[in-house]
């Protein structure tokens, strides 16, 4: 039990941190993420409501309780880390790691907190 608990803190920890520097990029580095997003062929006016899903993301995962709001917080940030990889993979810009490292930390994290939870 006390290794189910450290796994699932330790990757959810580490999965807000990167959402929470992937948001503030989004925040204070709106520039250089809206060349990016222009390569990606994305409207840049999503860039803010992504970040502020991002932090609002991070608030829900490090609530302790079992939800339905966390089950679709788990869901939402699969498909956003599934599109994000494919979107670098497209333009061949090498930023595929990210958002592949955020696909095992969220499972790792989802996995490891249903085991925790239920």
């Amino acid at each position: 039990m006390k290794t189910n608990k450290i796994i699932y803190w330790l990757s959810t920890g580490l999965l807000s941190a990167l959402l929470l520097m992937s948001a503030g990029m989004y925040i204070f580095n709106n520039a250089e993420v809206s060349k990016m997003f222009i390569g990606f062929g994305y409207p840049v006016y999503i860039i803010y409501p992504l970040a502020v899903a991002k932090i609002l993301a991070v608030g829900v995962l490090v609530t302790q309780k079992q939800s339905k709001i966390k089950e679709w917080t788990y869901s939402a940030l699969f498909f956003e880390f599934i599109l994000a990889f494919f979107a670098h993979v497209m333009i061949k810009d090498g930023g595929q790691m990210a958002a592949i490292i955020a696909l095992v930390l969220l499972v790792v994290s989802y996995v490891f907190g249903r085991k925790l939870f239920k």
